[in-house]
C-alpha cells in the first residue's frame, strides 16, 4: 500500500540548499525536470508524539557518529551548533546555505 514518504523543505533559497543535498551530503537525486531535484533519502523512521494541536512535523538527519559529522561539515565550511544531549540522542543543528536550520542527531534509542 505505502511505498515511500515524500518531505518537502522550504528555503529562501532553494537552488543553494539543492546544491547543499546534491554536493556535500552527497545525496542520490533524479531531475524531474526544470532542475527539480528529487532526491533519495538513506533508511527513515517515523514516530508520532503527543502534542496540544495537529499539524506540526519535524524532519531530522541521522548519522552514526556526531562528531565525524561535525568535522566532515567543518571541512566544508558548514557550521554546526554545539552539541545537545538529549536523552534520545546527540544533536547539532546546521544552517543550510538558504538559511534554514536543519537538526542532525546520532540517535541513542533503538532503531526499528
Amino acid at each position: 500500500m505505502i511505498t515511500g514518504a515524500h518531505t518537502i523543505i522550504y528555503s529562501s533559497n532553494a537552488q543553494a540548499d539543492k546544491d547543499f543535498f546534491k554536493n556535500i551530503l552527497k545525496f542520490p537525486n533524479v531531475d524531474v525536470g526544470h532542475g527539480w531535484l528529487i532526491f533519495a533519502l538513506p533508511p527513515s523512521e517515523v514516530a508520532v508524539h503527543p502534542a496540544a494541536e495537529n499539524g506540526k512535523q519535524e524532519f531530522y538527519l541521522m548519522c552514526d557518529d556526531i562528531n565525524l559529522f561535525i568535522n566532515e561539515m567543518a571541512g566544508h565550511k558548514v557550521s554546526c551548533s554545539d552539541i545537545i544531549e538529549e536523552r534520545w540522542g546527540s544533536l547539532v543543528y546546521i544552517t543550510l546555505p538558504g538559511g534554514g536550520k536543519l537538526g542532525v542527531y546520532e540517535p541513542k534509542h533503538a532503531r526499528p
